[in-house]
């Protein structure tokens, strides 16, 4: 499934920590682990000679945080100039033919928020690779924090990170609005290996009148419950959510409330299933959740004329 994996490292203490992860990736085989460096904007003349050297180096110090055995560790360091680091992830992926890109939310940001890193954010709207967006929820001295402003805070004694990623496919929230996208992304997610249990959730959204709501309410459900009784004559578990609000309000809200350990979307939905561009919906959690957030990169779809 995810054989080959793309991690791209700016070498802060978030990254090490998504190294860390990877080894629990099901099925994971090579990491290319990638660092760009790039040139500032404003420099008139650069040469990368020193610096790249130096991130060779780095990377190879950076192989001992993948510490599950058997997987090969590939190293690669490119320059670029500052505004094109995401174009220099994406093209990395495609010569490597990577399956799956993993990044930390965050990266060497000294800016505190809850939002995803530019280069992060970036990957998210422009790739079109399989993304896993890791985050990490802090326990002790920081109770209640969830990012950092600074790298060595993270790896400071008073400040010690969960991993999500210990059991990453234990409990998977699947978000669905029945499109064809969504119904291809949920047999996707499907086929990974480790997974304990798929939480599907469908959000109400639309309805003049409480009679409207309660009939697309009660739609859903039947819809749910047919794709959930599918999926566990296979084998898996399976509980179903319907729920009326805004969508990604109720999906980040779900997602802490079940407490899982990954959110699982498609790339596209219902209003963007003709583009390809990615959908506001998994845009807006992938950028705001507080879990882990796995982007399947779905291709436009077209309707076939009728003949």
């Amino acid at each position: 499934m995810f054989e080959k994996v793309l991690v791209p490292t700016d070498f802060s203490a978030y990254a090490h920590k998504v190294l860390e992860c990877v080894g629990n990736i099901p099925g994971v085989k090579e990491v290319v682990l990638l660092n760009v460096v790039a040139r500032p904007t404003l420099t008139r003349s650069w040469d990368p000679t020193t610096e790249i050297k130096d991130a060779e180096k780095k990377l190879a110090e950076e192989k001992k945080y993948i510490k599950v055995s058997g997987i090969d560790v590939k190293t690669r360091v490119i320059s670029a100039l500052g505004r094109e680091i995401t174009g220099a992830i994406q093209m990395v992926a495609r010569e490597e033919n990577v399956s799956l890109i993993v990044m930390g939310a965050r990266g060497l940001s000294l800016i505190q928020s809850a939002l995803m890193g530019s280069v992060s954010r970036n990957v998210l709207r422009f790739g079109d690779k399989h993304l896993l967006i890791m985050r990490f929820k802090a326990v002790g001295g920081t109770e209640g924090v969830q990012f950092f402003t600074e790298p060595r805070n993270i790896r400071g004694e008073g400040a010690r990170l969960e991993k999500f990623c210990v059991d990453l496919f234990s409990k998977v929230l699947v978000p669905t609005d029945f499109s064809q996208p969504e119904e291809a992304a949920i047999s996707f997610i499907k086929s990974i290996s480790g997974i304990g249990e798929l939480v599907l959730l469908h959000v109400v959204s639309k309805g003049e009148t409480q009679t409207e709501i309660d009939a697309n309410v009660k739609n859903a459900t039947e819809m749910l419950e047919d794709i959930s009784q599918a999926l566990s004559k296979e084998g898996l578990k399976v509980t179903t959510r319907v729920v009326v609000g805004n969508p990604v309000e109720q999906i980040r809200t779900l997602a802490e409330e079940a407490d899982v350990s990954l959110i699982a979307m498609s790339s596209v939905g219902k209003d963007t299933m003709l583009t390809g561009r990615i959908g506001s919906r998994t845009y807006d959690v992938a950028n705001t959740a507080k879990r882990p957030v796995l982007v399947v990169r779905m291709k436009p779809v077209f309707a076939v004329p009728a003949t």
